[in-house]
């Protein structure tokens, strides 16, 4: 078999041991691995009638020798993008294929990604990405194409497995820097607020706040009154011997009146955390901080929870595409190594469950049972 291999969106540590998993397991029985780089935007920047100037842009070629040191590393050797070619931007596509298309988009190139797919003589793609990445190779599937996913997001907000990769690794890190940050934050007794990636759902901010024991944690399912978050930081502060009060926020969450989705996508939106540490300080006088942990979340070598997952993903992977089986996603249900059909990916994104895990009034993690949770509580 001949199989391409992508990563796609945010990059996470132990990508790349998933890769080298991967590749190990197929080359050990004779078939070929195709990278393909900067996930699906190198099957839309491929161009069959000049294979030989597409493909270094677009395909990394993949054996045991190559990849096997990549492990060392985070990040991913492939590359990665957002690239959706069912509705990609102008911007996004090469120049044969821009003067092609009418109008200001977004496009849907999926005929021509399919024809490269041909071209490419690729028997099966396996897809390593969240949401978004697994909703294209889900269009892939119906298509007819022979895919697997692969769940890897630091949100871990995949429907159809409780873990996605890189998100221990992400919580590992957040709650290090959290401790890391109470050293200046108590040293000038002030209020810090750290934000944390996490657009659509709030499990980074609420899990780093649950093991750091953050005073008070914002997620984007629940707005929040300023006012009253304000006052609670005050209070905690006040009680705190130390004198000073933390709160960690997810990238995605609004205050309360703020509408979802209403600006223009190409104006960056306010950092929440910046918008909420300048609140608590005109409404309290208290001097705040206001760190953003961003990218260093998702910063060098997986722990070991991450190299674990991403290896046995990759083996499950492997095998699937090997016994011909089509449209899979692998993953963790209730402890247990497994796999399920794609087409739970149309669930959208997981969320936070509330009622459960979390205190709307007191903005705090607020874990009333662990008794048949999953390791990661949601």
């Amino acid at each position: 078999m001949r199989i391409g291999i992508l990563t796609g969106g945010g990059d996470v540590p132990g990508v790349n041991r998933c890769i080298k998993a991967f590749v190990e397991r197929v080359s050990n029985d004779g078939h070929e691995v195709v990278g393909i780089r900067r996930g699906w935007a190198g099957l839309v920047e491929y161009q069959p009638e000049d294979p030989e100037g597409s493909a270094e842009r677009s395909l990394y070629a993949l054996d045991a020798e190559r990849v096997r040191t990549i492990d060392r590393s985070g990040g991913t050797v492939l590359h990665t993008s957002r690239v959706d070619p069912s509705r990609a931007q102008p911007h996004e596509l090469p120049r044969f294929l821009a003067h092609r298309q009418l109008g200001d988009g977004p496009y849907d190139v999926t005929t021509h990604v399919l024809s490269v797919i041909d071209a490419l003589r690729l028997d099966a793609i396996v897809a390593i990405g969240g949401h978004d990445t697994l909703t294209y190779a889900l269009r892939l599937h119906h298509e007819g194409v022979p895919v697997i996913g692969v769940p890897k997001t630091m949100d871990n907000d995949v429907h159809g497995t409780d873990y996605c990769l890189g998100f221990s690794t992400a919580v590992t890190r957040s709650v290090e820097f959290i401790h890391q940050l109470r050293t200046s934050t108590g040293s000038h007794e002030r209020i810090a607020v750290v934000e944390l990636f996490g657009r659509h759902s709030g499990e980074t901010s609420l899990v780093s706040a649950y093991l750091s024991s953050v005073d008070r944690a914002l997620i984007c399912e629940v707005p929040f009154d300023p006012e009253r978050l304000a006052a609670l930081l005050v209070e905690d502060r006040r009680r705190n011997p130390s004198r000073y009060a933390m709160v960690t926020v997810s990238e995605g969450a609004r205050m309360t009146g703020e509408l979802d989705d209403v600006q223009d996508p190409l104006i960056p939106r306010e950092s929440i955390g910046s918008a909420t540490g300048a609140f608590i300080t005109h409404l309290t006088g208290q001097d705040v901080i206001v760190q953003s942990l961003g990218h260093l979340m998702r910063s060098g070598r997986p722990d070991s929870l991450d190299l674990m997952v991403a290896t046995n993903y990759a083996v499950m992977a492997a095998d699937l595409t090997l016994d011909d089986e089509k449209g899979r996603l692998v993953g963790l249900q209730a402890g247990t190594y497994g796999d399920v059909p794609l087409d739970v990916i149309d669930r959208g994104v997981k969320r936070v469950d509330v009622a459960a895990l979390y205190d709307a009034d007191a903005y705090k993690p607020k874990v009333r049972t662990v008794v048949d949770k999953p390791m990661f509580l949601y």
